[in-house]
């Protein structure tokens, strides 16, 4: 039986196996590598690319596996290091894994700064539009922000149970199985990631055009233009380093808070000088239309999206036990509370009625108060926007790296740069996807088909926690949410999903009960049977070649 180093030295990645005259030991490696996935010590699963028993290696490979002179050479490359942005180099024989590189700090700043994009600068018109009214606009602005903490917090207790990235796909993988799991990442990878990135990019690039054209619409063209220049930025900066896209994080973080502190100072000025005639009334023209209402939650829950984006990182936070509950626990909060301000001080600018017909009402209000700063707003929904496309592209990758790692989606996308440690191929094929809807959608469409198709998964995380809670009773739960909470936000997803298809159907809605189906006829013969084209191991390898990346590897004791 093999002794402990030499298991690890087994586990290297052999970097050398990358080229041309080792790609027959590589095959060997693609071919095994999903066949050693055990949990490590710190409960995360991770992918063993060691070569099993009896394979012949390419020169320098014992009968029993074991490899000389390749893992030797590892070694040495896993000491020299990556880019200092990475921080401390890896330690000797230390196995090729995600950093845990998200602190406090960053925790709270990757859900404030993903939640907050472009919605509070252009949603408050939309959701006027469904209620009909001022005061329920409001009440549904916060009952959104309720609803998002309610959900973040039952996460919490299942990002603390499950310390694997990935969110809901690991979760559904404890309650229920491989199938809805698959399910949820087919959907996720390729339809509600891509399309969110897609949203948050049409609206920065609406915003940083509209800057330089004033008399006229800016052109589609210029508009996809720019959006696409947006994603590629953003790629660059996630595939380079974590450091680097959790340090972009924090600083539009930061500036966007700076810039709903202007607004909110801006309409406490302005109610200081007695402008409080909008805010009476508020109820008048409240809709009785629960389809109505259903689908204004639609537009608001856009503006909270993204609570639930820090549980897909978990194998980064630093000590995420006490880190994730405290990172919901402030940041959600706290946009609560800068989107009720800055619904108040659009008020105290801006008629309901003004606030409906403005394509966007954040300019808007910069254009009445600011005077000849009134450049900020524009600027800082931009800012806003970016910020948060970053943090949608750090979470999406980590998502297609979980499921791939588990055999749900093609190996290559669970691969990691060998130098930087960033998941580059998920990365990358995220921002594919996304540019193509960038090219061929819209985003009030978009939009609604998006938050149909997030409910449903939602919804299910609740009732995976629930679930769990009978089936694995004993399972250590260092942060436990009562009970009730998940069932309140079971049943609002259900009313959330239903309502609008009863009230008003669209066809967004059949074609994400398509999708999901479709899902079905992937999932039997490539996963469940694991039939995959003779052709994909020569793909993979070219992958690896051109990205320099690996599988992850598994953690011994």
């Amino acid at each position: 039986m093999e002794n402990k180093h030499v298991k690890k030295k087994n586990c290297m990645i052999l970097i050398n196996a990358l080229r041309p005259d080792n790609l027959n030991l590589h095959l060997d490696i693609c071919k095994h590598g999903r066949e050693n996935n055990v949990p490590s010590k710190d409960g995360v699963h991770l992918r063993s690319n060691g070569a099993v028993n009896g394979t012949a290696g390419a020169g320098n490979g014992a009968a029993d596996g074991t490899f000389t002179g390749e893992a030797d050479a590892m070694s040495e490359v896993a000491v020299s290091g990556g880019d200092k942005l990475e921080g401390a180099d890896a330690a000797e024989d230390d196995a090729l894994h995600l950093k845990r590189r998200v602190g406090l700090f960053s925790g709270v700043a990757l859900i404030v700064g993903t939640m907050i994009g472009s919605g509070i600068f252009v949603s408050p018109s939309g959701l006027l539009i469904r209620t009909g009214s001022v005061g329920m606009s409001f009440v549904i602005w916060l009952a959104c922000g309720l609803l998002s903490l309610l959900g973040a917090l039952a996460y919490a207790e299942l990002g603390t149970m499950n310390t694997s990235s990935g969110a809901e796909y690991a979760y559904f993988m404890d309650a229920f199985g491989a199938l809805p799991a698959f399910l949820f990442s087919w959907v996720s990878t390729l339809v509600l990631k891509p399309s969110q990135m897609a949203i948050i990019c049409l609206s920065f690039a609406k915003y940083a055009v509209e800057a330089f054209v004033s008399e006229c619409e800016p052109p589609d063209t210029a508009i996809k233009m720019v959006a696409l220049l947006a994603i590629a930025i953003i790629l660059l900066i996630n595939c380079y380093s974590v450091n680097l896209a959790t340090g972009v994080q924090n600083v539009f973080t930061a500036a966007k808070l700076v810039a709903i502190l202007i607004v909110i100072c801006g309409g406490a000025y302005k109610l200081a000088q007695g402008n409080t005639q909008h805010l009476h009334g508020v109820f008048e023209g409240t809709t009785s239309s629960m389809g109505n209402i259903a689908t204004a939650f639609y537009t608001g829950l856009w503006a909270y999206d993204g609570w639930n984006n820090l549980n897909y990182v978990t194998e980064e936070i630093k000590n995420p036990s006490v880190n994730l509950p405290r990172s919901i626990a402030i940041g959600i909060p706290l946009v609560t509370l800068c989107y009720a301000l800055i619904n108040i001080s659009y008020l105290a600018v801006m008629s309901p009625l003004e606030m409906v017909e403005s394509e966007a009402v954040a300019v808007t209000f910069g254009n009445r108060l600011l005077g000849v700063m009134a450049w900020l707003m524009p600027l800082s929904v931009t800012v806003s926007t970016f910020g948060s496309a970053n943090g949608t592209l750090f979470a999406a990758g980590r998502l297609c790296y979980a499921a791939s790692r588990e055999g749900h989606l093609l190996d290559i996308l669970s691969y990691v740069h060998i130098r930087r440690y960033t998941p580059a191929p998920g990365l990358i094929f995220h921002s594919l996807i996304a540019g193509a809807m960038v090219l061929s959608g819209s985003i009030d469409s978009l939009i609604d088909f998006f938050s149909f198709t997030a409910w449903i998964f939602y919804g299910g995380a609740m009732l995976a926690l629930i679930v769990m809670r009978y089936t694995k009773p004993h399972a250590p739960r260092p942060y436990k949410v009562p009970l009730i909470i998940p069932v309140v936000v079971l049943v609002i997803s259900l009313y959330l999903i239903v309502a609008p298809i009863i009230d008003k159907p669209q066809i967004e809605y059949l074609y994400a009960a398509s999708f999901i189906v479709a899902g079905l006829v992937v999932y039997v013969p490539f996963v469940h049977y694991g039939m995959v084209p003779a052709f994909m191991d020569s793909v993979t390898v070219f992958l690896q070649m051109l990205l320099e990346v690996a599988p992850t590897q598994t953690m011994f004791d």
